[in-house]
């Protein structure tokens, strides 16, 4: 695991104090009534959240993806919502670099990299959820222009976005499907509806909303690139980095809940002493940090193959996988450390519990990332199939 320069250091330094002293304390302001934290996104826009992935040439901070990662475990210390106002953003900045023409670059990298512009995906349709090859908003060829029908739910940040990544079929008759897909950087205008928020379990403040595309004409020079077809390897690409920012996610969610824990341990006595050192409680802390550790290692390691510029779809599949389950148990086990406080919203340790769910089921569910991890995991090691 590659170590951070000591600028990427700063970085992560700066944004794990703007935690501790503006968002820790002020979380019960917006999270219980799904209030958008509006002041908060403000000054992660001011501490150059937005731009972690765009090139120093458009304005952007470019860390190394292992620094992203590490912001995002801090923001998620914090209060998840906030690491997922970043999400979708940073993949289409990555898509953007990555991809882009020179235009496109020029067009919508130096107001991302400010938050000026926010960016989401949208890839997931009602009735499709992971199943991408079943897709079915399409946009037709019409002169200068492609014209766009279908729709796209639980996309994060909706309503607060000024550039869609939109995922959809430029071509039906090629097969395979995925290869009639792709791309298009779509601005907000007619034909485009944002439905209201979806209510959700956790994840609060940020909205999550279903898209609706009816008719809505974008110039053909909106797909991506500007060579259609390309979409899907595209956004595979992409959700490389998506999965590891989700992946540390999980990892920020499942380290405050063992700080609190550790706290609480410490704190709470029973029969003359610290609950820790109950064989009960202590079992549970050590299993606790063995798995936050464990991983942040395996996110780590998916985001030092992305900067090597290699294949990270196994790597950043196994981190999201085990991420995204560590959370979920970690935040169970904080809160049996907490007993019945666990179960109180006086303590943040339910809100973890509500959150921790979302790394299970976003980016591709955790049952796609094994297919994932199982084909790539083959593919690496085929057998001569002589013997």
């Amino acid at each position: 695991m590659s170590t951070l320069s000591a600028d990427e250091q700063e970085i992560v330094d700066l944004v794990g104090t703007f935690v501790d002293e503006k968002v820790r304390p002020r979380v019960r302001e917006f999270e219980p009534d799904d209030i958008y934290p509006g002041e908060l996104i403000d000054e992660m826009k001011r501490l150059g959240c937005f731009g972690l992935l765009v090139p120093a040439e458009y304005g952007g901070v470019e860390v190394s993806t292992g620094c992203f990662a590490r912001v995002t475990e801090e923001l998620a210390r914090g209060w998840m919502s906030l690491a997922g106002a970043i999400g979708g953003h940073s993949v289409i900045s990555y898509l953007l670099r990555t991809f882009g023409t020179d235009e496109q670059r020029a067009a919508y990298l130096p107001r991302m990299a400010t938050g000026e512009i926010r960016a989401t995906m949208a890839l997931t349709e009602p009735g499709g959820g992971s199943d991408l090859q079943g897709m079915r908003t399409a946009a037709r060829a019409e002169g200068g222009e492609l014209v766009i029908n279908g729709s796209k739910t639980w996309i994060s940040n909706a309503a607060h976005s000024g550039l869609v990544g939109l995922l959809c079929v430029t071509d039906r008759d090629v097969r395979p499907a995925h290869r009639g897909m792709s791309v298009l950087l779509v601005e907000p205008g007619a034909g485009f509806v944002v439905s209201k928020k979806l209510p959700k379990l956790g994840y609060r403040g940020v909205e999550a909303c279903e898209l609706v595309f009816d008719d809505m004409r974008v110039p053909a020079a909106a797909i991506l690139g500007g060579v259609a077809g390309s979409g899907w390897n595209q956004m595979m690409r992409g959700l490389e980095v998506g999965r590891v920012q989700v992946a540390a996610r999980a990892v920020g969610v499942a380290q405050a809940a063992l700080a609190d824990a550790i706290v609480y341990a410490q704190q709470r006595e029973s029969f003359g002493k610290p609950i820790w050192q109950h064989q009960a409680v202590g079992t549970h802390l050590a299993n606790m940090v063995t798995k936050v550790q464990a991983a942040r290692l395996l996110t780590a390691d998916a985001a030092d193959r992305i900067d090597q510029g290699a294949r990270a779809d196994m790597e950043a599949g196994m981190a999201k996988l085990f991420a995204s389950e560590a959370a979920m148990e970690v935040a169970l086990d904080a809160m049996r450390v907490h007993g019945g406080y666990g179960y109180s919203k006086e303590y943040d340790v339910e809100r973890y519990f509500r959150d921790a769910p979302l790394m299970i089921l976003g980016e591709g569910t955790n049952e796609i990332q094994r297919n994932v991890i199982a084909a790539q995991l083959i593919s690496r090691n085929k057998v001569d199939e002589r013997f």
